[in-house]
């Protein structure tokens, strides 16, 4: 079992013939992700040579989706372009699209999120993210594939070098599924739709939540933790030396007076029997001990 994804999934990449779409095709396909075609409105028509298996480009990912049975999309197109591409897949209903890009304005994710909610049959995850990977199955996005295998631990995480950190770091137990979910205001995919996920998958025993400073998601995750998540969990918060009122690294990022603080975040996660680890490190020694135990 994984969450979102899995060996079935059959992949579109918006954005296949620029430079970080070929690049990134490559390296998904040679972790075994069902890459089905490409998508660059204009070069329909086009077969692509990925390291000798042609990959057709169509126009659109409704043209797509009609000739390949694409059920998920990868989107490598710059800012300006992105909202169009995040509504062209809306538009053919695909179940998952995975918004790689980084930098597009606030208002147009907004636009396109809350399309996305009015039409209800896709999921967003992303933008500014890594993309997900379920080992051995299926690899959506820039993660490593082999950093890690298979196993039983789910990963949902704000951070994208955190996520291959802790992979590589818990790599001897495996994950089912690691999720990127980005750190933008706005985010298709939250914390808490990981954790039900995981909760619900039987195949998943352990779950490592990785959050940063900034807006109140993980205090949110927290509360639904303590209602609703029966596994353990271990977490980490990046920025516990961030100064008040300067943007870390991601655009959500900032810290307010009390609001947002790492501080605050590790309280309300361990109120709710959640082991937050100071450093990566000791959070993936903190799963460590949970699972050998």
């Amino acid at each position: 079992m994984a969450i979102f994804i899995n060996e079935h999934s059959k992949v579109l990449v918006q954005g296949m013939t620029g430079s970080e779409g070929t690049k990134h095709t490559k390296r998904m396909l040679a972790s075994g992700t069902n890459i089905v075609g490409g998508v660059t409105p204009g070069k329909g028509g086009q077969v692509v040579d990925m390291d000798g298996r042609e990959i057709p480009v169509f126009n659109s990912v409704s043209e797509a989706v009609a000739a390949t049975g694409a059920n998920a999309s990868v989107i490598f197109v710059p800012p300006k372009f992105a909202k169009a591409a995040v509504i062209d897949a809306i538009d053919a209903e695909l179940p998952i699209v995975v918004v790689i890009t980084e930098g597009i304005p606030v208002h147009d994710s907004a636009a396109f999120y809350a399309y996305a909610e009015s039409k209800g049959t896709t999921r967003l995850i992303g933008p500014n993210c890594p993309g997900l990977i379920s080992p051995g199955k299926s690899n959506i996005g820039i993660i490593p594939a082999d950093i890690t295998g298979p196993g039983r631990i789910g990963l949902v995480s704000k951070s994208g070098t955190l996520t291959y950190q802790m992979m590589y770091e818990l790599r001897d137990f495996g994950f089912s599924t690691a999720v990127g979910i980005g750190g933008d205001p706005i985010i298709g995919t939250t914390h808490i739709d990981c954790l039900r996920a995981f909760q619900d998958d039987p195949d998943t025993d352990a779950i490592v939540m990785i959050g940063e400073i900034g807006g109140d998601a993980e205090e949110r995750a927290a509360a639904f933790i303590g209602e609703y998540v029966t596994k353990p969990v271990v977490g980490y918060v990046a920025g516990f030396t961030a100064p008040e009122g300067k943007t870390m690294g991601h655009a959500g990022a900032i810290v307010s007076g009390s609001s947002g603080t790492a501080a605050a975040k590790k309280e309300a996660l361990e109120a709710v029997g959640v082991a937050v680890g100071k450093t990566p490190s000791e959070t993936a020694a903190l799963m460590r001990k949970i699972l050998q135990g």
